[in-house]
């Protein structure tokens, strides 16, 4: 059973292949386009699904060939289900199924963010940890800790659950909880870069693209998302700055 991170990892791009070439319906970006929101972020941001795609593909190669341990044995299968939950994610949300969709992202968050603050947290190594699972897993969790709150705010618009056209308190909120939960998990790995490299990327893209948004109160949202990356800067700063581990976030 070894082969299935590899294989979860490699159907990620498979099926987002398939889904940009609109195998399931419109496309990702398109269907996004339908329920603009004061959540969205710039096109760009969403390239960082290619880095991610190869770093998960990596670990899964990696987690291959390395040789049983406990602690590795308890990572894979979390790992593999947030692969496999993500690789589904994509044809369930370009079919309008935005519910489920939902669902969806959120237990493939709580699968990856699992596994990167479980290897933060250890206290000895394996050979190749940081490099093959701490960075790509770390990443990929601190992605969907802000896309997922971003497929929130379609949820509620798609649905029409609250004010389309007054869009901010309930936006601050979802914001708020977005900081919520990376601030808290980042305070837990101690300082996670790439989980906060993820994060601030994404938040950075939301200021872009809200800057230049017609909707109402798309300004103090776009400000608030860039004053919410440079907090988890400072915050991850701090952090790294008073532990005594190595940079790359384990203990050798």
């Amino acid at each position: 059973m070894r082969f299935l991170p590899l294989v979860a990892a490699l159907s990620m791009p498979v099926v987002a292949f398939l889904t940009m070439r609109g195998a399931f319906g419109p496309d990702t970006g398109t269907v996004s386009d339908r329920y603009p929101t004061l959540l969205a972020a710039a096109g760009y941001a969403f390239a960082i699904w290619g880095l991610i795609f190869l770093l998960d593909i990596a670990y899964g190669g990696w987690q291959l060939t390395r040789d049983r341990r406990p602690r590795r044995e308890r990572i894979a299968p979390f790992a593999t289900a947030g692969f496999v939950l993500t690789a589904a994610w994509m044809p369930v949300f370009s079919m309008g199924w935005f519910v489920a969709a939902w669902a969806i992202i959120v237990a493939a968050l709580a699968c990856l963010l699992y596994c990167a603050i479980a290897l933060s947290q250890v206290r000895r190594a394996w050979p190749g940890q940081a490099v093959f699972a701490w960075l790509p897993l770390s990443l990929h969790a601190g992605w969907l800790s802000l896309a997922a709150f971003l497929n929130t705010a379609q949820l509620i618009v798609a649905h029409g659950w609250l004010s389309t056209a007054v869009q901010l308190p309930w936006s601050l909120a979802l914001l708020g909880g977005a900081a919520a939960l990376l601030l808290l998990a980042n305070l837990a790995m101690r300082g996670n870069i790439p989980y906060v490299a993820a994060a601030v990327w994404g938040l950075v893209a939301l200021y872009v693209k809200q800057s230049a948004s017609p909707l109402d109160g798309a300004r103090i949202t776009a400000i608030a998302a860039l004053l919410l990356a440079l907090v988890l800067l400072v915050q991850c700063t701090w952090l790294r700055w008073t532990r005594d581990v190595p940079p790359l976030g384990v203990k050798a």
